[in-house]
């Protein structure tokens, strides 16, 4: 089938999270199942096109793209994703996609007041590429509110054009609490009905317009990325005011666990990674951490377990919980090294750990993927107590990494690590981590407890390491069910 994948992320061109690493896999791993595919994606100043051979595309030409009364003569130009016949197609704006922050630095999202104007631009172009390519995707993939306007707008906007009658939409949810909500000004920035927006309507929400319930319910299907936090979001707790409409499209709704690019993501492979190693021979391993302690100025004890953090550093990933236990933390006979941005109470507090405990704790306040590769190569444990996750991907990495993964049961995590303790109890033995229940910071404390306790008994530690170096969550897998759900929207979308 003819697949367009429309993102507002894709690896390695553009990333601020999970989206950005599932946008450069999952189109890869369709086309090797036989899929012609396309991705699409904003031409932004944060792309570092340097050893990219870019080419303008003549087919499409010069578009001019009316948004908010304004007109906007967008290019495109294209190129091949690496290793693959993937094409890539870079919408080239620099009104809307050139944007620096305060700190001069180049942004993907922003708080700007023209936000909402940046992704309907997007969304708009490449529905108007799509038609000067004469290329008449089977189903287009969008994925989070900056795309979840197009599956409307192909049935409204542009239903004029007998191109896009026999075009099915999915959309994709990574996380349920970005909505893309903006005030009722932008009905005529989008060129959207007024009639499409009353109380409860399809696009929204609490007074505003809400892009990502705009495609909840225009799209022909509707999927996230993994089953548990499919469940979890038909519920109030987690749903974020949309659970009912969830419920109301509950048949055309999947859990799909996302995969991962295990091209990247291999200990015997990675070039970001000084020393390779494998299941069989975790030497270099070892050789990871010891690099890795040199580096930040800890010292190397072959006995005391390293625990890894990467993460976005807010609530939302349990750092309320380390915070509110961080004395007991501290008390554990473990060294620590934290890679990661966000709010600013929590910057401080490793700031703090790092200058008060230099031997036991390293801060590095930044996005690095170097670094982030080498965190998971050479830490013993990887901590994860996340108050929701729709999926994540770094516990995946760290089993695949021989790090054991310490996790809160939620989302995309309860379908991936297995507690230790509780498959021994039932007679299984296949544990692959540590994980608890209640979202408190004495549970945290205490299934951390239980994952050290475990790393002194070296047979039972390499048996977990072992259970999850053997998981295989490639993104094969994933993108065969991926198939299922397009077929799916194309018979809902053709009748």
């Amino acid at each position: 089938m003819r697949i367009a994948f429309v993102s507002s992320e894709v690896f390695p061109y553009a990333k601020a999270g999970g989206l950005g690493d599932v946008s450069g896999a999952l189109p890869k791993a369709l086309q090797k199942l036989g899929h012609s595919v396309k991705v699409f994606i904003p031409k932004y100043s944060a792309i570092n096109f340097e050893g990219i051979h870019l080419e303008y595309s003549s087919e499409i030409g010069e578009m001019p793209i009316r948004v908010a009364g304004q007109v906007h003569n967008t290019r495109v130009f294209k190129s091949m994703m690496a290793d693959s016949r993937v094409e890539i197609y870079f919408v080239d704006c620099p009104w809307y996609f050139e944007r620096w922050g305060h700190d001069g630095k180049p942004l993907i999202y922003t708080d700007h007041a023209d936000e909402d104007e940046r992704f309907i631009h997007f969304t708009k172009s490449v529905i108007e590429a799509l038609q000067r390519l004469q290329w008449a995707p089977d189903v287009i993939n969008v994925n989070d509110w900056p795309t979840a306007l197009l599956p409307l707008m192909i049935k409204d906007n542009y239903n004029w054009d007998r191109f896009y009658d026999r075009v099915a939409t999915v959309i994709s949810i990574h996380n349920i609490g970005y909505q893309g909500r903006f005030p009722k000004e932008t009905l005529g920035k989008a060129e959207l009905r007024k009639d499409l927006f009353f109380d409860n309507s399809p696009i929204e929400v609490w007074g505003s317009v809400c892009f990502l319930k705009a495609g909840l319910m225009y799209a022909d299907a509707i999927n996230t990325v993994s089953p548990t936090y499919a469940m979890e979001i038909t519920t109030s707790e987690y749903g974020e005011g949309l659970e009912g409409v969830l419920h109301y499209r509950i048949n055309d709704f999947w859990g799909i666990l996302n995969g991962v690019d295990y091209s990247v993501w291999n200990t015997d492979k990675d070039e970001l990674i000084p020393y390779a190693y494998t299941k069989e021979d975790l030497s270099g391993k070892y050789e990871n951490k010891k690099y890795l302690l040199s580096k930040t100025g800890q010292p190397y004890h072959p006995n005391v377990p390293l625990i890894g953090i990467i993460s976005r550093l807010v609530s939302q990933k349990g750092f309320d919980l380390i915070a509110d236990s961080i004395n007991d933390l501290m008390k554990f006979n473990a060294q620590w090294v934290i890679l990661g941005s966000g709010e600013y109470k929590y910057e401080e507090l490793f700031r703090y750990l790092a200058q008060t405990y230099p031997e036991k704790v390293s801060f590095l306040n930044a996005k690095d993927e170097r670094a982030a590769h080498l965190i998971e190569a050479a830490s013993d444990i990887f901590l994860m107590p996340s108050k929701y996750e729709p999926c994540g991907l770094n516990q995946i990495y760290s089993l695949k990494y021989g790090t054991v993964p310490v996790v809160r049961r939620t989302g995309g995590l309860a379908d991936t690590v297995v507690d230790w303790d509780e498959s021994r109890h039932h007679g299984s033995f296949a544990g692959n981590g540590f994980s608890f229940y209640d979202y408190t910071g004495q549970a945290l404390v205490s299934s951390l407890e239980r994952a050290l306790k475990c790393y002194h008994q070296k047979s039972v530690w390499s048996q977990i390491i072992y259970n999850g170096m053997i998981q295989n969550y490639s993104w094969k897998q994933s993108a065969r069910h991926y198939e299922k759900m397009y077929e799916h929207a194309i018979m809902k979308r053709r009748g």
